[in-house]
């Protein structure tokens, strides 16, 4: 795993993560050793860019929002022109335990996306009401086009291996949702292979939630829309990795 290790970029999109970052970035550096850590500071208008790079992490600062979608291109961007080999997304806001990530990238070895699942035996993480209902019809079906049983598809705690990574610096997708959703349709119709591990999540350790409580009634929704925009993008074509089986 030390080899793995080596040829890992773990990429934090991060905004107005101030009280947070400094912390995971420390805890992911001490946990998984020899590792590199990219943060990319998502217009954050705090000291996210300072703390991050105290704290001792590469930082790609961008000038204006995104989103999660547009910082995790540039990550993927950035991850292609330096030679990783993996990518794992690690949110800046604690909630991602770095003790998962060895399992992601096990599962990386023979597949060619890897989602930390927190609906997969381990943890307590729980969601309730509609949001609940969405993630479970989601995971049914994003999981028959993708071939496998998934339980998760909105986990942000996720790896990608060679062939993902061309496909994402290139189309990984901006819109809300398409991070998670989107991002694992576009990937499973282009032939990539797909596993979930068993994680556990935690509370924020700071900043702001992305979605407050009051919109959890219209998720299921979103969410559809997200689907549906997925699925109505042709598919694209992956070449294989060159001297490698998926």
């Amino acid at each position: 795993m030390s080899s793995a290790l080596a040829q890992t970029l773990i990429v934090m999109p991060a905004f107005n993560e101030e009280d947070a970052v400094a912390g995971v970035v420390a805890e992911v550096r001490a946990a998984l050793r020899g590792v590199h850590v990219l943060v990319v500071n998502d217009g954050s208008r705090d000291d996210t860019v300072g703390e991050a790079r105290r704290a001792g992490a590469a930082v790609v600062d961008l000038p204006f929002n995104l989103g999660v979608g547009g910082a995790m291109r540039t990550g993927f961007k950035y991850a292609r022109a330096h030679g990783f080999r993996y990518v794992v997304q690690v949110d800046s806001d604690g909630q991602h335990d770095p003790a998962g990530v060895p399992k992601i990238l096990d599962a990386l070895q023979t597949h060619d996306v890897a989602i930390g699942a927190r609906f997969a035996g381990e943890g307590d993480y729980t969601v309730r009401g509609p949001r609940k209902w969405a993630m479970k019809v989601l995971a049914v079906v994003i999981g028959r086009i993708a071939g496998t049983r998934l339980t998760d598809t909105t986990s942000g705690f996720r790896g990608a291996g060679p062939r993902a990574i061309e496909i994402f610096a290139e189309h990984y997708p901006a819109e809300y949702l398409g991070d998670t959703i989107e991002s694992l349709v576009l990937a499973a119709r282009a032939g990539c292979t797909i596993q979930q591990v068993p994680v556990t999540m935690r509370e924020r350790a700071g900043g702001t939630p992305s979605h407050a409580p009051v919109k959890a009634a219209v998720y299921l929704g979103r969410a559809a829309i997200a689907l549906v925009i997925a699925l109505w993008r042709p598919p694209l074509t992956l070449q294989p990795e060159a001297g490698t089986t998926p």
